[in-house]
């Protein structure tokens, strides 16, 4: 019986170990760590980018694609782009009415932006409508399905009121119901003129509802188009990489890409790479603010349409920029964002801010000389006046100390000569108008007629005038 006992309490205690190693937690393992990590950073990410943004409606996004809907789909594409980018659109709008085309394709813009750039009239109006290019750029990214049947809506709207139709300009072009708009030229785009409030309704009683300016050159930065139809990408923008089949065998809208092929130069085209295959948009546009007044104005195709989402956007980019924007680089010491000296607080400029990427480092480019306080300028002239005695002594006092010269014929107190007089310089302006009044009123008056002569009196013979041809003399 003890023997029985001791063998069972070596059993146990033998076994004790193993029943501790069950009973307690696993340790965690160092590869578990990571997971944890990518499974928590997603969210975060999508916290910041994304958290309580409210889309547009579809109303909404109608009414801000009507002015740009029948645009050229070449051009439409890179201008669906370049607004994710408004920094760079105002830039590229101050290069272009500096330099001209000059230039443009050497700049380190985003390659949309460069596209739509050799394209004055457009690039101009999406940076003086910086605003409404903003939330073009905003609608993009989130919702960019949204805006590419935006785009077909209207179109269908313009083709049925009988305003869009093909020209010698464009090509409108409908196949299983949607419609693609491309340049008919093979040299030259026509941007079109039209009225987003009647276009989209009836034609105009004083003729086309459609209009064109002169053409701009086709060069290798039409390097977009529409995959209508299939969808995919950026609400079916893809690059295009000039192939003559576009997208595809199928693709129904790439005529135009034939017709103008042959002006590109291939060789030396720094719009034609494969590294243009994937579409590169700025997803922080999201976090601009935007003038919700100067959207309210686009309403031509739905008039009762307010944008309240901007609003709440706006406060939505505030929270996530509140405290990202932090001192400016070489600042000179001054804290926010405000770049500038003298240590003075810096001052959060929400205007600017909206418009202006300070930290984007090509801020100074292009930018007018510093309106600074000119220090090379001569002093008033009651300053002068009052310095004229120190000045005076001073002088008199650096003169003396001078050896003066031998030959002088004039003395150094003569008066100076008076051109008009010794009271030049007490001259009144009231007094000298009201002369000039006088002396006017007086030139003005008629001068006193003589009397007339009594008609009793009898009239004297005329009197002869010197150098002959006097009277006939009587007999």
């Amino acid at each position: 019986m003890l023997r029985l006992l001791d063998i069972t309490k070596r059993v146990c205690f033998a076994a004790l170990p193993l029943l501790l190693a069950i009973a307690a937690p696993a340790a965690p393992r160092p590869q578990d760590a990571p997971a944890q990590d990518q499974q928590q950073n997603p969210q975060d990410q999508q916290q910041d980018q994304g958290a309580g943004y409210q889309n547009f409606s579809p109303e909404q996004l109608e009414n801000l694609l009507s002015p740009i809907a029948l645009y050229p789909d070449p051009l439409l594409a890179q201008i669906f782009v370049a607004a994710t980018f408004p920094d760079q659109v105002e830039e590229a709008a101050r290069y272009v009415r500096a330099n001209g085309q000059n230039g443009i394709d050497g700049q380190d813009w985003d390659v949309s932006v460069r596209a739509v750039a050799h394209y004055p009239t457009v690039i101009e109006m999406m940076a003086d409508k910086i605003d409404w290019t903003t939330s073009i750029g905003q609608a993009y990214v989130n919702q960019s399905t949204d805006v590419a049947n935006a785009v077909q809506h209207l179109r269908h709207l313009a083709k049925n009121a009988g305003n869009l139709v093909s020209t010698p300009q464009q090509e409108v072009i409908e196949h299983d119901q949607y419609i693609a708009i491309n340049p008919y030229q093979p040299q030259f785009l026509y941007v079109p003129v039209y009225d987003p409030a009647i276009i989209y309704f009836h034609r105009p009683y004083w003729g086309p509802g459609i209009t064109f300016g002169f053409g701009y050159p086709i060069g290798g930065w039409l390097n977009l188009g529409f995959r209508w139809g299939w969808g995919g990408g950026w609400g079916g923008v893809y690059y295009t990489g000039w192939r003559p089949y576009g997208w595809g065998a199928g693709c129904w809208n790439c005529g135009w890409i034939g017709r103008s092929r042959g002006r590109i130069d291939f060789g030396h085209s720094v719009y034609i790479n494969n590294r243009y295959e994937r579409i590169n948009v700025n997803r922080t546009v999201i976090n601009r603010t935007v003038n919700v007044n100067n959207i309210n104005r686009y309403n031509a195709v739905h008039r009762n349409v307010s944008y309240n989402n901007i609003q709440h956007n706006n406060e939505r980019a505030s929270r996530v920029n509140t405290g990202r924007a932090g001192n400016f680089a070489a600042n000179n010491g001054r804290p926010g964002n405000s770049p500038g000296g003298n240590n003075r607080p810096g001052v959060n400029n929400k205007i600017i801010d909206r418009n202006i990427d300070r930290n984007n480092p090509h801020i100074d480019q292009n930018r007018g000389r510093d309106n600074n306080v000119r220090n090379d300028r001569p002093p008033s002239t009651q300053a002068r006046q009052q310095n004229v005695p120190e000045n005076r002594a001073q002088q008199r006092s650096t003169n003396q100390d001078r050896p003066q010269p031998q030959q002088r014929t004039r003395a150094a107190t003569q008066p100076a000569p008076h051109s008009f007089g010794r009271n030049e310089g007490n001259f009144d302006a009231r007094q000298s108008s009201q002369r000039g009044q006088s002396s006017r009123q007086q030139a003005a008056r008629p001068a006193a007629r003589p009397a007339p002569q009594s008609h009793s009196q009898s009239h004297s013979a005329p009197q002869s005038h010197g150098g002959g041809g006097g009277g006939r003399k009587k007999s």
